[in-house]
């Protein structure tokens, strides 16, 4: 079973209805506390550490790690102001789940190459982002990015598992040319583009692809926090993305091409972009038009990516979904609150598949920005790097994790 880890799967006990030994009061509580116990699990194999781990993003990866099946959270990093700090104070919690136990008494420690993990998400801004990226990496730590800076280097894999993970080839090449030793860096996509691609594969495999029209009503979360002041978007839409729609048009053409032994070669596609922030909380909406080689039916095409199944490498991935997309035939789906967590926020949900009289087909689809856009995808990548064997372990520091008095408390108790 893959992809649904977050929701722990327990063994049942059947009580039987007529034998009154069953409800005797030792029997009950015996079998109440078999419910209850958590179910015993393999020691985590990876220690992995967040930088940026106190904004909108870094906040979803400290989620998304605690209970992971794979890597164990060690190191939270962030600005100067947050260093020294437990994470508990440093971070002003967005989410709607509490601080895992697990991070709320990690220090939090500055931006720099020395921390206590065998490799490194980075969700970081953009405006220190890619040298402070490149500094781990020269330091020896894979870095698994989210941010915008390195997407496009010509060594560097802009990377969707489900799409192209023969492109972790880049990688020796990468650390050839740069001197890297066991460090790399490799980046997932903008959150619109994530979402786009994985839709457009399928088609691109079966088809072909010309020419893609895309329009997207993206989410006020997809700005960070604070993002987008309240009177500028309540009962409003704003038609500008800084930066969006240049990202839109280029990264799919790296995504959905191919990586040649030396370089990566463009996929070929014609892409025309609009992007809109509207005032929905999670999810980007995206109406998109597209052309292909092949002639299809619009039967034809929801079959195409109802159908789409990863491999089985990728579908072992603890965050897999063998299935990505779901195809959904109510006329008026999808939609940012009804559909934004399919998948655990990992589908991405396609509707409205009809034909187009410009173009060929046109559809809509829904994916989670902050999930499948972002920290599920720099999760989803990691999962992958860790099973082919590119995340080595590091030697273990012995300063420590956790705040003094926490630490102390749990030796007084053993």
């Amino acid at each position: 079973m893959s992809g649904q880890w977050q929701g722990e799967v327990f063994e049942t006990h059947a009580i039987s209805l007529t034998d009154e030994r069953d409800f005797a009061p030792k029997r009950h509580l015996e079998y109440i506390h078999r419910l209850t116990e958590p179910a015993p699990r393999a020691s985590r194999n990876w220690r992995a550490g967040v930088l940026g781990a106190t904004g909108i993003v870094g906040q979803r990866l400290v989620k998304m790690l605690a209970n992971h099946p794979w890597f164990e959270l060690t190191a939270v990093s962030a600005s100067e102001r947050s260093s020294g700090k437990t994470y508990a104070e440093a971070s002003r919690w967005h989410l709607d789940t509490p601080i895992p136990r697990e991070a709320r008494d990690l220090v939090v420690q500055s931006i720099e190459p020395t921390l206590d993990c065998d490799f490194v998400f980075s969700a970081l801004d953009s405006s220190v982002a890619g040298e402070a990226e490149e500094e781990f990496a020269r330091a020896g730590y894979p870095v698994v990015s989210n941010s915008r800076n390195h997407r496009m280097d010509p060594d560097v894999p802009l990377l969707i598992p489900e799409v192209n993970a023969s492109h972790l080839d880049a990688i020796r090449v990468q650390q050839s040319q740069r001197g890297y030793t066991t460090g790399f860096i490799v980046t997932n996509p903008n959150c619109s583009t994530a979402g786009l691609v994985l839709v457009l594969k399928p088609l691109a495999d079966i088809f072909g692809l010309e020419r893609i029209f895309v329009v997207t009503l993206q989410a006020l979360s997809g700005a960070g926090y604070p993002g987008v002041a309240s009177m500028d978007i309540h009962g409003n839409v704003v038609p500008f993305i800084s930066g969006e729609e240049e990202k839109l048009e280029t990264e799919p053409q790296k995504l959905l091409g191919r990586w040649d032994g030396r370089r990566f070669v463009d996929a070929g596609l014609g892409l025309s972009a609009h992007c809109n922030r509207v005032p929905v909380l999670d999810g980007h909406l995206e109406c998109v038009s597209i052309s292909m080689k092949k002639i299809a039916s619009t039967e034809e095409v929801r079959e195409a990516l109802r159908s789409f199944q990863v491999d089985a490498e990728i579908a072992s991935l603890p965050s897999a979904l063998r299935n990505p997309i779901e195809v959904l035939d109510e006329d008026n789906r999808p939609q940012p609150r009804r559909d934004v967590n399919a998948g655990n926020g990992m589908a991405v949900v396609v509707g409205r598949v009809r034909e187009c009289p410009l173009l060929d087909i046109k559809l809509t689809l829904l994916s989670h920005n902050l999930v499948r856009g972002a920290a599920g995808a720099a999760l989803l990548n990691a999962e992958l790097l860790a099973s082919r064997g590119f995340i080595p372990r590091r030697a273990e520091s012995n300063a420590p994790r956790r705040s003094e008095p926490t630490v102390v408390a749990e030796q007084m108790q053993s």
